[in-house]
């Protein structure tokens, strides 16, 4: 059974190729879109199209999507300790907590940031699949700290193309195992899907362009502060490189750490919080800056390796 799609192209998707914007535009892979235009599934402004053809503002796409899967739903539920940092007519930013994934997936049945915003009354008017709806970037479940959501359509297209771009600054701090050296430096290094485990990443040749920045704030017995800057955005990048480096972040066995240090400062997930966002807002035309504080785990942790 197939479903018609109607879309207007946004100003932020002005030049596109028509597959890239498609698959911004449904929420579905590059290569699913190619094949809907090469299948004769989608029309621009009534016209048969070609797949590499050019976007314009203001276009109507109509698709037929065969074989639609089924969407997951996104519950209304109330998310213990996330707060809303900052919210307007086309962004929400948000402090989440560590065991909360962005969005709904099949095999998670956790609490989710979309599920907490629709608890709290916030109104997600994007395209895509609905589980996914305004998410322009994601953190990880153990890892806590700012994520922004669009809200509207024209910010959703203008901060997917901004992360993208690497126009968002996108700061972290981590606690890793043993001291960096040197204390100031940057970690230039691809990153894959392991070859030996589906779920876990590892630097490799054929990797995706991955770049991290550092600075150690403070040092520990047999741990170190370090305020991060991400120049790219790979799953479990900060992990993986500080892995790779022999600096594996506390709290973070599948990476290596030692558990015992863990255990030893009671955290039960790696030292890892997203501190700082900094962007154009996609509709004000000026840069944003947002902070947060490092949540109580984490804090107790730090308080144990000063030795207060």
């Amino acid at each position: 059974m197939s479903e018609h799609r109607m879309v207007i192209v946004p100003d932020g998707l002005q030049g596109e190729r028509l597959d890239v914007g498609l698959s911004r535009l449904l929420g579905v892979s590059r290569t699913r879109a190619a094949s809907l235009v090469t299948d004769g599934k989608v029309l621009v402004d009534g016209q048969v199209p070609v797949r590499s053809e050019r976007l314009l503002s203001g276009a109507r796409l109509d698709v037929e999507i065969p074989g639609q899967r089924t969407e997951i739903e996104v519950e209304p539920e109330d998310v213990h300790g996330m707060t809303i940092v900052f919210e307007d007519a086309d962004i929400v930013v948000v402090d989440k907590p560590v065991g909360v994934a962005a969005h709904p997936s099949i095999g998670w049945s956790g609490p989710t940031v979309l599920g907490g915003l629709l608890g709290a009354g916030v109104r997600i008017a994007t395209s895509g699949a609905q589980e996914r709806r305004g998410i322009v970037s994601r953190l990880d479940v153990g890892t806590s700290g700012l994520m922004v959501v669009a809200k509207s359509e024209i910010a959703y297209s203008v901060l997917k193309n901004a992360f993208r771009n690497r126009q968002v600054g996108k700061t972290y701090h981590a606690v890793c195992q043993g001291h960096p050296d040197p204390m100031r430096g940057t970690i230039d290094a691809p990153i894959g899907r392991s070859t030996r485990h589906d779920y876990k990443f590892a630097v490799m040749d054929s990797g995706k362009p991955s770049i991290t920045h550092y600075d150690v704030e403070e040092m520990f017995p047999g741990a170190a502060l370090m305020r991060i800057q991400l120049e790219t955005g790979r799953t479990h990048q900060i992990r993986v490189h500080f892995s790779e480096y022999g600096h594996p972040l506390v709290g973070d066995p599948l990476y290596g750490a030692d558990p015992t240090m863990a255990k030893e400062l009671g955290l039960v997930r790696q030292w890892l919080h997203a501190s700082g966002l900094t962007f154009d807002h996609p509709t004000a035309a000026k840069p944003v800056t947002f902070t947060t504080e490092f949540p109580d785990d984490l804090e107790t942790a730090l308080a144990r390796l000063r030795g207060e």
